[in-house]
């Protein structure tokens, strides 16, 4: 069970509100067997620092667990956690004859993601083939093993300041997976300068155009904004504006406009019903973004070095502090 208690008031924290939280700290001792363990430093494998207005979370620990536990503590590194133009299927390669490792590698690098959204599109890749897992798969597998050992200490960083505007970024790639030709979906959101939320997931259904496809990944991006929204407000957090969501594809920003379904959008109309009534009730805008700008590239795509470590910087990935 997990309890969140909620202190809110408009004022800054007196030396009279921390004797009331230290009041209701002991009472809940009484009612319940707790211990307070101070300022969060490790939790479940996360580790969190402070320093001045900034909070830093990482998984430096969870991660070294797994390059050891994989026997890999000494491989070469790479400076992506994927090949360039990167197409896996479910015929090439040998199977593996024990698919133990890479089923157990793929789990513990799916908890990895809380704090590197740098992976997750190369884990969720890896992810579709936990059943029988070949031989290529694995290869992929371990390079992004090799990844993880040349960023280490790559984490999240979280600031303190009082912007809490929420934006985000939706993105696909169309038809990108060549077994079933399903497109994955890739968002991400932040609240000020802070990312709170991102995701790499493929489609349930195949899309017959980029529009479609577009549009698929703004629903679904738009149902989490929507969540964050009424979460934010549960906390005592008022959004009065909408929430832009930067779109690169022009056609579902132009369908969300347009309240005539044609013959080319009418088997996506429940989507288009979805996004179209959140943005004519102002929960969200939908401004056009190039493809420069666009931060949810590095959830749907294989990307280059470059461009990889440009993005994780937007995302504010950064090394530990020493």
């Amino acid at each position: 069970m997990v309890i969140l208690l909620l202190y809110v008031d408009d004022m800054i924290i007196t030396d009279s509100d921390l004797k009331e939280i230290h009041a209701l700290k002991l009472h809940l001792r009484s009612c319940f067997e707790m211990k307070d363990l101070g300022l969060l430093r490790y939790f479940l494998g996360i580790e969190i620092e402070k320093s001045c207005d900034v909070y830093f979370i990482s998984q430096v620990k969870h991660a070294s667990d797994i390059l050891q536990g994989a026997g890999l503590t000494d491989i070469k590194t790479v400076d992506t956690p994927l090949e360039l133009d990167l197409i896996l299927n479910c015929y090439e390669g040998h199977a593996l004859s024990n698919p133990t490792m890479y089923q157990h590698l793929v789990g513990s690098l799916n908890y990895l993601t809380i704090a590197r959204p740098d992976i997750s599109h190369a884990v969720h890749i890896v992810s579709q083939f936990m059943t029988s897992p070949r031989s290529t798969h694995f290869a992929v597998e371990l390079r992004i093993l090799n990844y993880i050992k040349g960023t280490l200490y790559q984490g999240l960083h979280f600031s303190s300041n009082l912007d809490l505007r929420l934006r985000g970024y939706s993105d696909s790639d169309w038809a990108g997976d060549v077994t079933d030709r399903r497109s994955t979906t890739g968002y991400c959101l932040f609240l000020g300068n802070s990312l709170i939320s991102w995701r790499s997931k493929k489609q349930t259904v195949v899309s017959r155009s980029s529009a479609e496809d577009e549009y698929r990944a703004l629903a679904h991006t738009t149902s989490e904004i929507v969540w964050i929204r009424c979460l934010l407000q549960d906390m005592g957090v008022k959004l009065s504006e909408p929430t832009p969501l930067a779109c690169y594809n022009k056609d579902p920003i132009h369908i969300a406009h347009n309240d005539v379904f044609h013959e080319h959008t009418k088997h996506i109309e429940i989507d288009c019903h979805s996004v179209r009534h959140h943005f004519k009730h102002l929960t969200i805008t939908l401004p056009h973004v190039c493809s420069e700008l666009q931060l949810a590239d590095i959830f749907t795509k294989t990307l280059p070095a470059s461009r990889l470590h440009i993005l994780s910087t937007k995302l504010n990935m950064f090394s530990a502090p020493s």
